[in-house]
């Protein structure tokens, strides 16, 4: 029978810290060794052929890093150099009660407990092509968030110079009255600055978003993308971030399971008769609950029953099933949000319990669960 080896990796970028145990479920795990090693894949091969050495028989050996700033790249590394790898995500790890101390090697060591006791859940791997699709999305989010920023500058800069704009900004009248302001000599080479990076900055968002509609058209992803944007708030760039970031939507068996995964559903204290229950977990994929809490936000302000031109335009050429799950969907969702706002609850908390049906019945169109989700 094979002896069974559980490595622990704890990853930075100035170092890996390695610890090798032999699980006992009679009495306590042999650690072979828990050293510090430069960051480079072969040394962590190197290690491993030390631990077989020593330990001589046939091993079953298992390695293991928790999700971070790595990604999934020393994973790569690893599997094509024949080492079976897995990445745990942090927030289902097993962890030790009561404990105050956390050093690199306590770190590893308990990444190799729950490699050997199953204390963990691990972290979908995604192909090559939906790994290079999703840091495109975030990059293109990330510079979303500095146009933001941009704009609060600006606001704030106006404000400063005693300037009230009462309309609604952002808009072409808005951009008139900003370019038509009477400040001093520098004061408004400032502000032409600042309109001069917002502009390129929101080019450069048109730009990555005309991109995102290339990729999207592409054959693994268009079917599904069209599907997707049936829902109402939902459009490319959310459609093809789900895609990418989930992956097989069929992993997951119940579409709570997924909204359990995107860290939607709310947390629980329970314990005899007391029922505590708080805020939604946030736990799993924080972009993805971000898209899908945004996307709520837009089905909650509009009509029930109403379907936009546009709407109409992103469910034309769909199967009518699809079209009347998408219908049936948006519906109630308007209504679930207008109940819940009726019977005193805040607006955040009923969005947000939106998203989270909205997640559903997401993982419903992607695994063809339209006719009973």
């Amino acid at each position: 029978m094979k002896r069974i080896l559980r490595i622990g990796m704890d990853v930075r970028s100035t170092n890996y810290t390695l610890c090798a145990i032999e699980p006992r479920f009679d009495g306590d795990d042999i650690i072979y060794a828990n050293i510090k090693v430069t960051p480079e894949p072969d040394n962590i091969v190197q290690f491993i052929e030390n631990i077989k050495k020593k330990v001589k028989d046939e091993c079953d050996i298992l390695c293991g890093y928790e999700a971070g700033c790595l990604g999934f790249s020393l994973y790569h590394e690893l599997v094509k150099k024949g080492i079976r790898c897995v990445i745990l995500a942090p927030t289902t790890m097993m962890t030790q009660q009561g404990k105050r101390i956390k050093t690199d090697k306590r770190d590893a060591l308990i990444i190799a407990q729950c490699l050997a006791y199953g204390g963990y859940h691990a972290v979908h791997i995604p192909t090559d092509k939906d790994d290079d699709v999703k840091v495109y999305l975030c990059m293109r989010d990330d510079h979303k968030q500095d146009l933001k920023k941009t704009k609060q500058r600006i606001s704030a800069f106006c404000l400063s110079q005693g300037c009230h704009y009462d309309g609604g900004k952002w808009t072409q009248t808005h951009f008139k009255w900003l370019k038509a302001l009477e400040l001093s000599g520098l004061d408004r080479e400032t502000l032409g600055e600042y309109l001069i990076t917002y502009e390129y900055q929101t080019n450069r968002i048109e730009s990555f978003d005309r991109r995102i509609e290339e990729l999207a058209s592409e054959t693994e992803y268009v079917e599904k993308v069209k599907k997707l944007v049936c829902f109402l708030g939902v459009k490319t760039h959310t459609a093809l971030s789900c895609l990418v970031e989930t992956g097989d939507f069929k992993r997951f068996a119940k579409g709570n399971i997924y909204a359990a995964y995107l860290g939607l559903v709310p947390g629980e204290d329970s314990s005899s008769g007391s029922i505590n229950r708080f805020p939604i977990t946030k736990e799993g994929n924080s972009h993805l609950r971000k898209l899908l809490t945004e996307a709520s936000g837009g089905i909650c302000k509009g009509q029930i029953g109403h379907k936009s031109k546009d709407l109409k335009a992103r469910q034309y050429g769909n199967p009518p099933e699809v079209i009347a799950y998408a219908d049936k969907a948006n519906e109630r969702l308007r209504r679930k949000y207008c109940r819940m706002i009726r019977h005193g609850k805040k607006r955040n908390i009923a969005v947000t319990a939106v998203a989270r049906e909205l997640a559903c019945f997401i993982w419903g169109m992607m695994t063809d669960n339209i006719s009973t989700a």
